[in-house]
């Protein structure tokens, strides 16, 4: 004897009842009409509060029951062994839904026996997939951007070696079709720490590069003074290994500081033109600290323009100060027409949030919640169907460093019946993780350059 656990049963009769002609038709008939058997989307119930039985005909043979909701099965033969088949399957499944609950129960619970509840619930899980707006418009023969959602990887060397391929973003083969995918192949869940999103391009459409440089100065005496420091260390290091080697003599010291300290003297006579000037420079300098002992900002440049009517010349020059970290901003514009695309903006605007959000708990070595691990990266792409745009700037690795989303893209709020907007403005800001190098320029082998 077989027990059916679950409606496995009625696509099995279904079956049987199609291929076996109108003389089983009957047969079908008396079990829906004996039992008040109700369909609701392909499930079936038994709606009756006793405990009646049912008995199905199958060649002339009693073959079935219902004893308190669950159909048994007696006898032997092709029958019995399909109800079998659908009970180790259904034990199967059983198993690992309990295993998967267990699963479950375990990430549910920090590595200290905290509870976590929904804090930093999924931490550690990935669920991919596409979102895509708008659903017709994009084909495989249009221009589009492509964003991939990756968790965030530490350097752990401290460092980053320009042109290094730590940052750079590629594609693999999901990615590189994720063009290619139909709108009934779009997901319908959230996007959790992985996942690809397609937009179409900007209308606003910018590749900004910038190195930033300083303003710096250094008057006359300072450079001699910083020449003679300079000289000066050098002439001190010279000796200490001459002594280390028994080679040190005042006689040859002598020597080498009139050499080295000589000829400094004479620029400062030439640039200084007099000794008078010096010492009237040097006055100024004295006179400015003097001041500012007693509270006041004066400065000798300022004494000497009063006093004497000139100033020390700043030697003034733009000075490269360091590079600077590449900024992208895009502003799309919503306008779901229908149900489904209205789902696809819901997704795309949680993807962003949730993704650019910090990460409350964890890190590479199981932290717990007194720590927070860096938000998710963000690889950008410019593509033309399932290729790499062949014009437009390429990207490293970004984070979304701030977003915006305004409900009322026409300036009035107006929703459909269900509450969603009928025009949305979504602004994204994203940020390269690592600054652009001349390299990043060329074209070698096993490094995806970052523009034409």
């Amino acid at each position: 004897m077989a027990i059916i656990k679950d409606n496995s049963l009625r696509n099995f009769l279904d079956s049987e009842f199609a291929n076996s002609g109108s003389g089983n038709s009957s047969s079908r008939n008396n079990l829906e009409s004996g039992t008040t058997l109700e369909r609701r989307d392909g499930a079936e119930v038994v709606n009756t509060n006793n405990n009646a039985d049912v008995n199905l005909n199958r060649n002339n043979e009693v073959f079935g029951t219902y004893v308190n909701g669950n159909f048994i099965v007696q006898g032997e033969g092709d029958f019995n062994r399909e109800v079998d088949r659908i009970n180790a399957k259904n034990e199967a499944i059983d198993a690992a839904t309990q295993e998967e609950a267990k699963d479950d129960e375990k990430r549910d619970t920090s590595h200290l026996g905290i509870p976590k509840g929904t804090f930093g619930k999924y931490s550690n899980r990935r669920q991919g997939g596409v979102l895509r707006y708008p659903l017709e418009m994009m084909t495989q023969e249009t221009d589009y951007l492509q964003i991939d959602i990756q968790k965030y990887i530490p350097l752990q060397s401290y460092r980053s070696t320009p042109g290094d391929n730590s940052r750079y973003v590629t594609g693999n083969n999901f990615t590189n079709r994720a063009g290619r995918r139909l709108s009934q192949n779009l997901s319908t869940k959230p996007l959790i720490n992985d996942g690809t999103i397609l937009l179409p391009i900007p209308s606003d459409l910018k590749d900004v590069n910038a190195v930033k440089y300083d303003t710096g100065t250094i008057n006359g005496l300072e450079a001699i003074g910083a020449l003679g420091a300079e000289k000066g260390s050098k002439l001190i290091a010279d000796q200490i290994s001459k002594a280390i080697d028994g080679n040190f003599s005042l006689k040859n010291l002598g020597d080498e500081a009139m050499d080295t300290f000589g000829p400094l003297a004479s620029d400062i006579r030439d640039g200084v033109g007099s000794f008078k000037a010096l010492d009237n420079y040097m006055g100024k300098q004295l006179a400015s600290r003097l001041v500012g002992a007693f509270g006041g900002n004066v400065t000798p440049n300022q004494l000497l323009a009063r006093g004497n009517g000139e100033i020390i010349n700043p030697n003034m020059e733009l000075l490269f100060g360091g590079p600077t970290l590449r900024n992208f901003r895009f502003q799309f514009k919503m306008t779901p027409r229908n149900e489904k695309e209205a789902e696809q903006v819901k997704l795309i605007i949680r993807a962003f949030k949730r993704n650019m959000a910090p990460m409350a708990e964890g890190g590479l070595l199981g932290s717990g919640n007194f720590f927070l691990k860096t938000p998710n990266v963000f690889k950008l792409r410019y593509r033309t169907g399932n290729k790499n745009h062949p014009f437009l700037n390429r990207f490293k690795q970004c984070f979304l460093s701030d977003m915006s989303v305004s409900y009322t893209g026409e300036g009035i709020y107006s929703t459909y019946e269900d509450g969603t907007p009928v025009s949305m403005i979504l602004d994204l800001s994203f940020k390269e993780t690592q600054p652009i190098y001349d390299i990043d320029y060329d074209e070698r082998p096993g490094t995806q350059a970052v523009g034409y």
